[in-house]
């Protein structure tokens, strides 16, 4: 136990490193040079953006892929729209400050350029499953079609880092619903976790078509309750606002004051908490997203890039904000308490009822953290399939992920809030690197994607498309290359 402890600490130690000044300087850089190479595309295009993801919501798509390209960035956000948003942006307040959600805001316009990118690629590189006929793509696909074969000892590290989080991923969000169902219904934490793991485990056996169908349904429906919810709050305590967003500026540059039960927070605790529960939340950067979204029914790559931006705008910039608005106009950021206990405080003071909160919020967490369960673990199943890894063993990762689900829950993985940033930052590292070196096939992909927005001739497929621009590393380029051709 001991041996295990040390290994703990260790990742913690690297986790506060990494989600400290390195991901803050990798990721500005990143997000700025692609900002200067694309265009400012996030902004300039950011109408258009908008236009062609939220207002085609029932668009069937187009080419070739297996789901439509909302139901894709449903699937997406339901590993997104998490406890991340309400327990984890608590977390960040009461241990970061106030100042910590300006950084989660800095870290989340950084991201909406990076999740482009990454997503566009994820189109760009994806192939079809021979077996199952799934379209595959994300970073082992980008990095083997766009970087090479020399680059592959990075795509396994991403792969295996990946699925390893993602195995363990369950038992955060478990612990979350089973803390809040035992709060609002005091249901005994095993039942909760059976419950989770066994409803997981149904919805996962469906493959890519239940899981998306059941994210369809679930997360926009969930997401429009939160946000009604958050309203309510912000409209009861619309005198605090002001106080509450100067306070926030404040504290990014200067830090936290110890008062109340908040024992004082600097600067860089409030970058490390932001950056961390940002990027944990909208996953920009991680490569997570594209491993669902290349799935999608496109004619070109960036069509479904356009969803990576809205992705991190809905979660980050309106979601998560309503979380920090919640808890900073009640007054409570301060009480001591911390993560869903802290949102639930802020409820309740605006609902004038602890119970009417408890339940609210205990149903809301429920339902966003099992999506985000289930789709965690899917993508440590595509993972797996980068590496080759299929059949009956992927069945035996998804029975892995449902059984930690049930550790989660009852109460046995406390530090894995901490350790999990391990694998997120070490993905991130990945992810960054790659996105800069085939930042020159994302302006191809964007400079022909704004060529036919004039003229209005599409190719009839993604793949198509990719093949007429020649941005693949195949086979045939290789041996060219090799021969000094």
């Amino acid at each position: 136990m001991e041996f295990f402890g040390l290994i703990a600490k260790g990742m913690m130690a690297y986790a506060d490193f990494v989600w400290g000044w390195p991901l803050l300087i990798g990721t500005s850089f990143v997000a700025v040079f692609l900002s200067a190479r694309l265009g400012f595309f996030q902004f300039a295009y950011f109408g258009h953006v908008m236009k062609n993801t939220f207002g085609k919501i029932f668009d069937k798509g187009s080419g070739d892929g297996n789901i439509n390209p909302f139901k894709a960035a449903c699937t997406a956000l339901a590993s997104t729209l998490g406890v991340g948003n309400i327990a984890g942006v608590s977390v960040a307040i009461a241990t970061g400050g106030p100042g910590a959600v300006f950084w989660m805001w800095f870290i989340a316009m950084l991201g909406l350029i990076v999740k482009f990118s990454e997503v566009t690629l994820g189109l760009a590189y994806r192939e079809k499953d021979p077996v199952t006929g799934v379209w595959h793509g994300g970073f082992p696909w980008y990095v083997k079609h766009g970087l090479g074969k020399n680059w592959r000892w990075l795509s396994v590290i991403w792969a295996v880092t990946m699925a390893a989080g993602m195995m363990f991923a369950p038992s955060i969000q478990a612990a979350e619903i089973s803390n809040a169902i035992n709060t609002a219904f005091a249901v005994n934490p095993y039942i909760v976790g059976i419950t989770v793991a066994v409803l997981m485990a149904a919805v996962l056996l469906g493959g890519l078509k239940s899981v998306s169908n059941f994210a369809n349904l679930v997360v926009p429906f969930m997401a429009i309750i939160y946000i009604i919810g958050g309203l309510f709050v912000i409209i009861v305590n619309i005198d605090m606002i002001p106080h509450a967003f100067a306070l926030i500026l404040k504290d990014a540059f200067t830090g936290a004051a110890a008062e109340g039960g908040f024992a004082g927070g600097t600067v860089m605790l409030a970058v490390r908490w932001g950056l961390a529960r940002g990027i944990y939340s909208n996953e920009a950067g991680t490569g997570t997203a594209p491993l669902v979204h290349s799935s999608s029914s496109v004619n070109h790559p960036v069509k479904q890039g356009l969803w990576g931006i809205f992705e991190v705008f809905f979660d980050t910039i309106v979601v998560c904000t309503m979380t920090a608005m919640v808890v900073m106009t009640s007054g409570l950021w301060n009480s001591g308490a911390s993560g869903a206990a802290l949102t639930t405080a802020g409820f309740a003071a605006a609902f004038g009822s602890e119970t009417a909160a408890a339940i609210f919020v205990s149903i809301i967490i429920a339902f966003f953290a099992f999506t985000t369960c289930v789709v965690n673990i899917y993508y440590g199943g595509i993972c797996l399939n980068a590496l080759g890894i299929e059949g009956i063993w992927i069945k035996i990762y998804y029975a892995v992920g449902c059984a930690w689900a049930i550790v989660g829950a009852i109460g046995a993985a406390k530090t894995l809030w901490s350790t999990f940033d391990f694998f997120y930052g070490t993905c991130v590292i990945c992810n960054l690197i790659v996105i800069f070196l085939l930042s020159g096939k994302v302006k191809l992909l964007v400079d022909d994607y704004k060529k036919h927005l004039k003229d209005g001739k599409w190719d009839a497929s993604a793949a198509d498309c990719v093949a007429r621009l020649g941005i693949w590393r195949d086979e045939v380029t290789l041996k060219e290359e090799a021969q000094g051709k």
